[in-house]
């Protein structure tokens, strides 16, 4: 007989009604929870910069405070003289007091461990959000205890808590994307999260006030033997750090081949993690339902097969896009896949728990340790996928061991299942079945993925090279036009004639200014603008940092550029640009140069803000210059304009400095003609193709065609709101058609 039924209808009622208000507190509850999340994240990454090391340690720091906090939560549960929802109050109001203080906070220590190691800016990392994610952990196992007293269910409670909370933090990635990040601001969404803190909070104490405490009848409470359950406990805790791996590490994976199928756009994370969030929160509720009522044996069953069902929607991702002819829809129906995986793992916590935990006092206390688990499993993925597997992995590879994996929790739950044994081996075949046709179908269907993503229904590409890192996914075409992580990002090329990737901005540097002895490059990409930076004959030092070391593969592979490799005059870094400069206080340069990407891909904001301007600022000398791409976008122009008391527009790139410009034409075309690459002159005398080219490119003509002093572009974009880390660009506002 199920626990409620020992309750009499009046006291039902009170139940479903206390019950319902519950999970409307937990939705409210998830809303501050993810604004944070991406809030702070953004927050730190501008911080500790956007590289693959940085942002494992963010994630994995956020995911242990998580866990840690739910260890908090459920060891207070367990002592049933707390009130547990004026502890939710309490737990509230203090993450809002510290997400108050929290951007102001993440700048100043930013700023004084700027030069530690890498371990220990993990530590403080950790430390960093350890308060807000220990009091965002500690609620689930908190009102799972308060819901459990009440109804007697675990596995219900835990679904219908993860699901509203999930739901609710879904929610907020939409509102994020579509109204808070666009609209207002990293600054002002963070104190749209503090009003949910405390809205839920006050909410919180009018519940306990107005409805006392009711639970179930001890004799009611167990719905079965104490002793069954917590002799699963230990295989429960064991698939959920398992299942939270393979979580963590779908939601890395899916959300690399969205991104490039995106072009990198700002609200592919978001976008993909609300779906994510919603899968996983349709999945708890589906399972908290299944759980109320049936022996444990048929529950095994159940997040067997939805685990068969995970793995079936994970051997058709790559294919499905593969050959999808949807153009810019596909990207509809990776989400949609995103939102299935989702929803089939999402599921496993609610019969875990409802296996492995007695619905007595210690509830919350196990499912804390559940959910710690599960946490840790998380956080594992994160630094294992996300900085390991993705380096020695394809995507097609990566697949296929996620689906081993999946398959390896399937034969865990099946041996623990006491079920007819033909049903086991059934289900057994079913998963092996599964696995052995992905190993075959994923490699043979996925190997126009990339091409047919980069096409959106209206190219043909033809890619003839693919480096797939931890930093992400970079494609040649056959034309030799580079795509990073699914943008155009140059061209093997350093001939001026023809210009395919307007080469003539690299070689224009001498037009700005005569003595150029040491030049930094942020970005290398193709090298070809390396390769003409390096054989200026002005340029004494060029040093180059890169945050994706896959660009050195294919350089290689170059006849165009290779020999950059080997210039004495040149040194590479990997690494962060504005975290390099950071690191690196003492470095001048009389040119820093940035080929900088769209202005409205993810986190290029953190190259064009007003304060990476007077970050730059800094590391020049007198009279330096710094010229970076613009992408045509007139609130990037005018944030350096505003920024440097000199500068002009020149074709699509901004030159500034903090003396005038010295624009001279005739040693522009001087250096010109003595431009040598690999031995070879770029121009000749006797051409008079070349000397026609020059004669065109080096006339006043020209100049007045491409050049916009700042004066005359402030006038024109007038009203245009300047770049600010804060507000973030055009990255939200742009796929919303607002820049």
């Amino acid at each position: 007989m199920a626990a409620l039924d020992l309750l009499p209808a009046a006291a039902r009622a009170d139940l479903s009604a206390r019950t319902k208000l519950l999970c409307v507190l937990f939705f409210f509850s998830g809303f501050p929870a993810l604004i944070y999340q991406l809030t702070w994240q953004r927050a730190l990454f501008r911080v500790f910069g956007v590289n693959s090391e940085s942002v494992t340690v963010v994630v994995s720091a956020f995911m242990l405070g998580l866990g840690l906090g739910s260890l908090a939560g459920g060891w207070i549960s367990k002592r049933r003289s707390v009130s547990l929802l004026p502890l939710l109050a309490m737990i509230e109001v203090a993450t809002a007091m510290f997400g108050i203080i929290s951007l102001s906070a993440f700048e100043q220590v930013g700023a004084f461990i700027v030069d530690w190691p890498l371990p220990a800016v993990a530590a403080v990392n950790l430390l960093l959000v350890l308060i807000p994610t220990l009091l965002m952990g500690a609620t689930l196992p908190i009102l799972v205890s308060h819901l459990v007293r009440s109804s007697g269910q675990v596995g219900g409670s835990v679904g219908l808590l993860y699901y509203v909370n999930t739901t609710g933090a879904g929610a907020a990635c939409l509102l994020c994307c579509v109204l808070l990040f666009p609209f207002l601001g990293m600054h002002r969404a963070v104190l749209v999260a503090v009003t949910l803190n405390v809205a839920v909070a006050l909410s919180a104490i009018v519940i306990h006030v107005f409805h006392d405490d009711q639970t179930v009848p001890p004799d009611a409470a167990v719905i079965r033997p104490p002793s069954e359950a917590a002799t699963r406990l230990p295989a429960a805790i064991l698939l959920s750090a398992l299942g939270g791996f393979i979580s963590l590490s779908y939601e890395i994976y899916l959300f690399r081949i969205i991104s490039y199928a995106s072009g990198s756009s700002a609200t592919t994370f978001a976008l993909t993690l609300a779906c994510f969030l919603f899968g996983v929160a349709a999945g708890a509720r589906n399972a908290g339902k299944s759980c109320e009522g049936g022996p444990p044996s048929n529950i095994m069953r159940k997040a067997a097969d939805e685990i068969i069902v995970a793995n079936l929607f994970g051997l058709m991702f790559l294919p499905i896009l593969s050959h999808s002819a949807f153009g810019r829809g596909t990207i509809g129906i990776a989400l949609l896949l995103v939102y299935l995986i989702a929803r089939c793992w999402g599921s496993l916590l609610p019969y875990l728990a409802q296996i492995g935990i007695p619905s007595d006092e210690r509830a919350g206390m196990r499912t804390s340790l559940l959910y710690f688990a599960n946490i840790l499993g998380s956080t594992t993925g994160a630094i294992l996928t996300g900085f390991v597997l993705t380096d020695y992995l394809s995507s097609a590879q990566l697949a296929v061991a996620l689906i081993f994996a999946g398959t390896a929790c399937v034969l865990i739950l099946l041996a623990q299942s006491e079920g007819p044994r033909g049903e086991r081996r059934k289900r057994t075949l079913r998963a092996i079945a599964v696995l052995a046709l992905a190993c075959v179908a994923i490699p043979q269907m996925s190997h126009r993925l990339f091409a047919n993503l980069l096409a959106r229904g209206q190219t043909t590409f033809d890619i003839t090279d693919i480096v797939e890192n931890r930093s992400g996914i970079i494609t040649v075409d056959k034309d030799g036009t580079v795509y990073g992580n699914g943008m155009y990002d140059g061209r093997f090329n350093t001939r001026l004639a023809g210009d395919p990737n307007g080469i003539i901005r690299p070689y224009a540097l001498s037009l700005f200014r005569g003595a150029l002895p040491d030049v930094l490059m942020i970005g290398l990409s193709s090298g070809s603008w390396a390769q003409v930076i390096a054989n200026n004959p002005a340029v004494r030092s060029l040093t180059i940092v890169e945050i994706n070391p896959g660009y050195l593969r294919l350089i290689d592979r170059r006849p165009e550029v290779a020999s950059v490799r080997q210039n004495s005059k040149v040194r590479i870094i990997t690494d962060d640009g504005r975290r390099w400069l950071s690191h690196h206080p003492d470095q001048r340069f009389d040119a820093i140069v940035s080929n900088t990407t769209w202005n409205f891909r993810a986190n290029t904001t953190n190259l064009l803000s007003a304060e990476f301007l007077e970050l730059a600022k800094r590391h020049l000398n007198s009279g330096g210059v710094l010229f970076y791409n613009t992408t045509d976008s007139d609130r990037v122009q005018r944030t350096a304009c505003l920024a440097f008391p000199y500068g002009a527009r020149f074709t699509n790139h901004m030159i500034v400095s903090d003396r005038p410009i010295d624009w001279d034409l005739g040693r522009w075309r001087r250096t010109l003609e003595s431009y040598v690459i690999d031995g070879e002159p770029q121009f000749r005398p006797e051409s008079s193709e070349d000397r026609e080219l020059l004669d065109a490119i080096t006339s006043s003509d020209y100049a007045r065609e491409v050049i916009e002093e700042c004066p005359q572009l402030l006038v024109r974009t007038e009203g245009k709101m300047p770049v600010t880390d804060d507000n973030m660009g055009t990255e939200w506002r742009y796929p919303l058609g607002l820049d």
